[in-house]
């Protein structure tokens, strides 16, 4: 009954809203944890850990039950950590298969992975599921693998075995099945309580019911059921597609108002975007950070290094000078990770050209001066497509990546050095040109005038600018001077209120 080639790999998480809590909490895994949801009084357990289990709790339990146990940690359910564990978990099973299938339900995650035909690539079955368990435990999710020719006979398997790994041979479906409880069945309480009346508990006593008095009995279910007792149920794979993005959230158990207490939480969901980023050979190229502030407040931040990078110690030691630098103004109820992947690359330098500092270094000293001078006063100045004189923007230092021969430097026949601040000069004009001034104490006798240039701008705004520009040539006239010659460049602005501004000397060139 099962198509030739076909090839199926369930991978099944129990107590989900559990383990969705615990993977960004390792300090509570090694304690009885119990996960409550309802409104306050009427809160009640729906799910727990397996050291919760030893000690006695069920599903339903209220508070005041829990109150008689001791050493036992109780969380609230969070929605918004398990959509973000449940992502977690189709990415990490769409590593191995473009074609997953989601079965999960509110307390349980299951997803059916088809992995025919990647046995050459991913080795025979079993250590695929071996190698699939070991990165869903990375994660810090506990799992079970159960692989099957069927798609229903592995999801039985998975839901009603206790071994992580599970391998049903092609044709011994029924078999393997027969052991197994009615409950792995999604069987209507209806048809459990005929089933109880006829005394059928286990897949084995449904498969050996004959087919025809069973149709008879409860109609076109009855068949269905049967079939998935004895692992014949065909099955029409719908596959889950979903965009791969780098998020972690997590709600924090009490407000948080210290930074040294955020950092721990925020080094493990460093780890998993790490983890995630690092099984598709990427790295995390920026990091935004969302806090969310009592009052229903929010403070973002991003961090974006020079290089992508997956070095855990050097993003927290980013985001902490950020914060440090831009702290939140309120007590911190949520945090939010959101990764930008990029490309880890090595920069290839040819033979004599200088070292580069070291990535990890180079980013924590800017980001030592962000937080000395502010953001907007470091990074590599590029010239604005504009003719305003001195007009540059200040972007984010970035490592160039290209080939080093394209970074030969060009040689230059002269340098020019922009005056910072510009200096006044007394210029004297003979014909509307300038034929002597007076510059740092000293007299010059102008030989060569080239201009005037004039340049005006920025007229949609209220500071418009327009400027008279000369390049000058002047030899002085004090022999005490070293340098008779001067190369410079005088300009004023003639749009000042009083009238056309003052001199100034704004570039010497060398």
């Amino acid at each position: 009954m099962n198509r030739a080639g076909e090839l199926y790999a369930c991978l099944y998480a129990r107590e989900f809203p559990a383990q969705a809590a615990l993977r960004l909490r390792p300090e509570l895994r090694d304690h009885a944890v119990v996960i409550l949801e309802g409104e306050r009084p009427l809160e009640t357990v729906c799910s727990f850990n397996a050291k919760a289990r030893y000690l006695g709790v069920v599903r339903g339990m209220t508070k005041v039950e829990l109150d008689t146990f001791s050493s036992l940690a109780v969380l609230s359910r969070s929605r918004t950590e398990e959509v973000s564990a449940h992502a977690v978990m189709l990415e990490c099973a769409g590593s191995f298969s473009p074609r997953v299938e989601e079965r999960s339900d509110g307390y349980t995650f299951l997803c059916v992975i088809d992995i025919a035909g990647t046995e050459k690539l991913l080795g025979p079955p079993e250590m695929l599921a071996s190698e699939l368990l070991r990165r869903v435990q990375a994660l810090g999710v506990n799992a079970s693998v159960a692989i099957s020719r069927n798609f229903h006979a592995a999801i039985c398997c998975a839901r009603g075995s206790t071994a992580r790994i599970m391998h049903i041979a092609g044709g011994n479906e029924g078999q393997a099945l027969a052991p197994l409880p009615l409950k792995v069945l999604d069987v209507s309480s209806e048809h459990a309580e005929t089933f109880a009346q006829w005394g059928v508990r286990t897949l084995g006593s449904l498969a050996a019911l004959p087919e025809k008095e069973l149709i008879a009995r409860i109609g076109q279910e009855g068949r269905r059921l049967r079939q998935l007792a004895r692992g014949e149920l065909p099955h029409h794979f719908v596959p889950y597609e979903a965009a791969f993005e780098l998020e972690e959230r997590m709600e924090l158990d009490s407000p948080v108002e210290q930074l040294e207490s955020l950092l721990f939480v925020l080094g493990i969901m460093l780890e998993q975007l790490i983890l995630r980023a690092a099984a598709r050979v990427l790295a995390l190229a920026s990091v935004t950070i969302t806090l969310t502030l009592e009052g229903c407040a929010t403070h973002t931040r991003t961090v974006r290094p020079a290089l992508p990078t997956n070095e855990r110690s050097l993003w927290i030691k980013l985001l902490h000078l950020d914060l440090e630098a831009h702290p939140p103004q309120a007590e911190i109820l949520a945090v939010t990770l959101a990764a930008e992947s990029g490309r880890t690359s090595k920069v290839q330098l040819g033979l004599f050209s200088p070292q580069l500092p070291e990535p990890m270094r180079l980013d924590v000293t800017l980001a030592r001066i962000r937080a000395i001078v502010g953001d907007e006063c470091v990074g590599s100045p590029v010239l604005r497509d504009a003719h305003k004189p001195d007009s540059f923007r200040v972007d984010p230092f970035k490592v160039p990546t290209g080939n080093s021969s394209a970074h030969t430097a060009v040689s230059s026949p002269a340098a020019m050095r922009q005056l910072r601040p510009p200096e006044k000069v007394s210029i004297i004009l003979r014909g509307r040109q300038p034929v002597s001034f007076l510059f740092r104490d000293s007299k010059y006798e102008v030989e060569h005038a080239y201009g005037p240039w004039l340049a005006e701008g920025d007229w949609w705004q209220r500071e418009s600018w327009e400027l008279e520009q000369w390049d000058l040539i002047a030899r002085s006239c004090s022999p005490s001077i070293e340098g008779p010659v001067l190369y410079c460049c005088v300009a004023r602005n003639l749009k000042e209120e009083a009238g056309p501004g003052v001199w100034q000397m704004v570039t010497l060139y060398d």
